[in-house]
């Protein structure tokens, strides 16, 4: 049995706080500077100047895009840029968690396209950052007239201060001179882990009537779709709160069959008025993409979703990962162009025990944060394993390999070092002391020689079959490790243990149980989605071809797709693509097209793309803003045919 590890990377920490602007920030101005290291997670090194290293990129390119202008943002370190917003003649670019405690949002004067020049910095309190919720938007409604800037609020560092999740909001009339209005406002029950409301990976305002509203992604209730009013957008109110358990029609494909719910959460949103209705675009990673009515924002009506094709149009993978990650209306609301984010070219392929009264095949997953077994020289992780118990910094000590009598010596040439441990511990009455998060395990496994973990799901049945696939489950890594998750069931066999799902039941720590091989299977990188706007049927699929191509695998920076913004006057759609470059789509009843594409000398490393506001058109065309990571901003008109 082959079950698919969903290849999502979902920040789960973050939080807005203090608010400082530093006026006239230092920084190069639209100056082709190429200085910095690409150390972005799942992104090699890369050669030439801007992207450091010696170990190649995607060569530069550019075929009908003009490059405007491009600013390199001050104190910018790989990783350090997020998501992109604008409004009028300024641009707002989130500062991520690298380094932690010095989030918040740059602001950009791009008046002059060609000479953009930063201005300003809102910082956020130690520990926070800002990713996916960076928007400006102008209000007119009783309590609020003038421009507000939205932006989400995640942890990166939970160990004390003053920590502020949900969303902020800032009163951006005067870019240079900004004031807020609300910081850390959200869900609060049951409250933040972190915080007194939930964190959040996202938010997406807009003005409906006399009315403004916010809905925002909630990283600690994944399913569930906030919704507040911000008319007086200085005291929201909460309106709403539904998930995929409302919307019966959504689950559809999951009875039928069809592809995989196994990570179905909100990740993204945006909110249009179409044909008369006020609709919102949920997307909901393996769930597909979702359509509300929000004619009444605080009672959203399921309308239509999304079925992933199977198999899988682009790779052929069967059932299709999923990851709907962002998506939009095109401009005149006929089509739906929709990204899916995925880091992981190879998924888990087989896990096999091969020696012993149970060889066979069983269930497993990549767990959330570990590295897969592709990273390995072989692909493949393969070898004897032996029990460690439950691994936590408080639990009995992992043994070291050298320690294991005889285990050395049964390693063949490429095999791995790999140590077995259980989720937990919970309810076992031999191990009291409180359960951690697989990372800290893997780090305790790393701290005593292993090379690899093989993580067991805990009992969650009284007898077979247990749920597949199985859960062990995520986060806390700070080593790059091999961990996969198998069955309860598989973890007795590799000892020759009956089953049991009762405590006591485990071997002896030490105990060397029986041969593993888990493989590795090429599946792609992320691409994009183009859908009837009206009945959610798929029309075409697109990534570009390195991204289909196991030799771009490693080596070549992130190939996924991440955003998409289309064109106001026409069937074009603007694609950050990570390492892929900038990208230019025509899309239509026959399909999608590329005829625009840019990557810079060194590389590139886009995650947010925004059209700019109407008066910087130029000849038809918008002007378009992408974010580097690693970088800053990028300013880009599209010049061929429309």
């Amino acid at each position: 049995m082959r079950i698919k590890a969903r290849g999502f990377a979902l920040s789960l920490v973050g939080l807005l706080g203090a608010f400082t602007l530093v006026v006239g920030a230092a920084g190069a101005v639209g100056e082709a500077v190429h200085s910095i290291t690409d150390g972005v997670v799942d992104t090699p090194l890369e050669a030439d100047a801007q992207h450091g290293g010696s170990d190649g990129h995607l060569p530069a390119t550019s075929a009908n895009v003009e490059l405007v202008g491009k600013l390199r943002l001050s104190g910018v370190v790989p990783g350090r840029v997020s998501d992109v917003g604008t409004l009028g003649d300024y641009a707002y670019l989130g500062a991520y968690n690298t380094p932690c405690g010095e989030g918040g949002v740059y602001v950009v004067d791009i008046s002059n396209p060609a000479s953009p020049t930063e201005v300003g910095f809102i910082e956020t309190a130690p520990g926070s950052y800002v990713s996916e919720g960076v928007q400006a938007l102008s209000l007119e409604t009783d309590a609020f007239e003038g421009d507000i800037l939205v932006i989400n609020n995640e942890i990166c560092d939970d160990s004390g201060g003053t920590q502020i999740g949900g969303f902020s909001i800032f009163d951006v009339t005067n870019p240079r001179s900004p004031v807020p209005l609300v910081q850390g406002a959200g869900d609060t029950d049951p409250g933040g882990a972190f915080s007194a409301a939930n964190q959040i990976h996202s938010a997406f305002a807009w003005q409906q009537g006399e009315h403004a509203f916010v809905v925002i992604v909630d990283d600690e209730e994944l399913e569930d779709v906030d919704i507040f009013d911000i008319t007086d957008p200085s005291s929201p109110v909460f309106v709403a709160q539904v998930s995929l358990a409302d919307w019966p029609g959504a689950q559809d494909a999951q009875s039928a069959g069809i592809g995989s719910f196994d990570a179905s959460f909100l990740h993204d949103m945006v909110v249009k008025k179409v044909n008369g209705h006020w609709l919102m675009l949920l997307s909901y990673w393996d769930a597909g993409f979702i359509v509300l009515n929000v004619d009444d924002p605080a009672n959203p009506v399921f309308v239509e979703d999304t079925t992933f094709t199977d198999p899988d149009p682009e790779t052929g993978t069967s059932p299709p990962e999923g990851n709907a990650h962002q998506a939009e209306w095109s401009n005149n609301n006929t089509f739906i162009l929709g990204t899916d984010e995925d880091f992981t070219p190879y998924d888990i392929g087989d896990f096999l025990i091969t020696t012993g009264p149970f060889a066979g095949e069983y269930a497993a997953s990549i767990v959330p944060g570990a590295a897969a077994p592709s990273i390995l020289p072989d692909l493949t992780l393969n070898g004897p394993v032996v029990y460690g118990g439950y691994g936590c910094p408080d639990s009995a000590p992992i043994p070291r390999p050298e320690d294991i009598s005889g285990y050395l010596e049964m390693l063949e040439p490429g095999e791995e070092k790999t140590i077995v441990l259980q989720r937990g511990p919970t309810g076992d009455p031999s191990a009291t002391e409180a359960a951690c998060f697989p990372g800290e395990k893997a780090g305790q496994a790393v701290l005593a020689g292993w090379e690899a973990v093989v993580f067991v799901a805990r009992h969650v049945v009284t007898a077979l079959p247990e749920p597949i696939p199985p859960v062990c489950g995520s986060g806390g890594f700070t080593d790059e490790i091999v961990g996969v998750c198998t069955t309860h069931e598989a973890f007795h066999k590799l000892f020759n243990t009956p089953v049991s799902f009762t405590y006591p039941e485990a071997p002896a720590i030490g105990a060397i149980g029986e041969r593993i091989e888990v493989t590795s299977v090429f599946d792609g990188w992320g691409y994009i989605h183009l859908y009837d706007a009206k009945t959610l049927a798929e029309i075409d699929t697109y990534a570009i071809p390195e991204a289909l191509d196991p030799a771009f695998a490693s080596g070549f920076g992130d190939l996924s797709v991440h955003e998409v913004a289309t064109d106001p006057h026409s069937d074009l759609a603007y694609v950050s693509y990570y390492a892929g470059g900038f990208r230019v789509l025509r899309f239509g009843d026959n399909g999608i097209q590329e005829v625009g594409r840019f990557i810079d000398h060194g590389g590139n490393n886009f995650w947010g793309v925004q059209i700019a506001d109407p008066k910087h058109k130029k000849k038809g065309n918008p002007l378009v803003l992408a974010s580097d990571r690693d970088f800053g901003l990028y300013l880009f008109r599209y010049t061929g045919k429309k």
